[in-house]
């Protein structure tokens, strides 16, 4: 890699394909498809998550289809099973994705654990998980932060471990970053933040700790700007990156003068 290497030219790869866009969208809580699309091109995301049992894809013949203003010959369509509570739940929806989509196998698996704080059911999400591997689809899987459970899930076979940095929908960006960094250490998949950012700076700190690409929904359709908000977090993922390659300085508890004395000739 040059020196000179940005973050636009840095890809990274998910069930065998490469992009360069580290930042993936949801497609949910827009007023209407015209926003969901404006905010969509620009985020510059190149993966979009779409809530199978929330979201028209074709199953309703005759209603407003997502996939009108988020083509698949465009973007990577990435189903995923929001408001699954049981691992049978999610395998089904799974399945039916892959009909709806002729044969598509990349999805995101999310298995809550009760509605107040849709905290995963990590069991639930284990048996999923294996099942959905096992039946030879590619499986981005949501998580809590335990170091020991994204191993596992990344054992079981799963292309990429999606940590939470704080509750779905909750803005308080990342929350435990120390167990974040646990997780991308010992990972030798994709690791991707998901759920918890609420603005620029939140994607920026999980792009420094080193992740791999960062997830969001809510951040961008909850702004009363979500186009505008959709372009920060594009180039808030593009400077966390960069800095994460640039290396920070270490933190110290003195001053260190930017001019230092030393070698000065009065």
């Amino acid at each position: 890699m040059s020196e000179h290497t940005t973050s636009r030219g840095d890809g990274f790869t998910i069930a065998g394909k490469t992009y360069h866009s580290r930042l993936l969208v949801g497609s949910g809580k827009y007023k209407d498809l015209d926003e969901t699309q404006r905010a969509t091109e620009a985020s510059g995301a190149e993966i979009i998550t779409v809530a199978i049992r929330r979201t028209n894809i074709g199953q309703n013949p005759g209603e407003p289809n997502l996939l009108n203003v988020v083509p698949p010959s465009q973007y990577t369509i990435l189903p995923n099973t929001a408001g699954c509570y049981t691992a049978e739940d999610a395998v089904r929806t799974c399945r039916l994705a892959r009909e709806l989509l002729d044969g598509h196998k990349l999805v995101k698996l999310e298995v809550l654990g009760d509605k107040k704080t849709l905290y995963p059911d990590m069991i639930a999400t284990i048996e999923a998980a294996e099942t959905l591997v096992k039946d030879g689809f590619d499986v981005m899987v949501y998580t809590s932060d335990d170091p020991i459970l994204a191993k596992r899930l990344e054992e079981i076979g799963c292309c990429a471990v999606m940590p939470l940095a704080a509750p779905i929908g909750s803005g308080l960006g990342v929350q435990n970053r120390y167990n974040l960094l646990t997780i991308i250490e010992n990972a030798t998949v994709p690791i991707l933040v998901d759920a918890g950012v609420g603005t620029a700076s939140d994607a920026a700190i999980a792009m420094e700790l080193g992740c791999d690409g960062v997830l969001m929904n809510t951040a961008i359709a909850g702004a009363k700007n979500p186009a505008l908000m959709a372009s920060a977090m594009r180039k808030a993922i593009e400077a966390g990156r960069e800095a994460f390659l640039a290396g920070r300085i270490p933190r110290k508890r003195y001053a260190s003068a930017s001019s230092p004395l030393d070698g000065t000739f009065f």
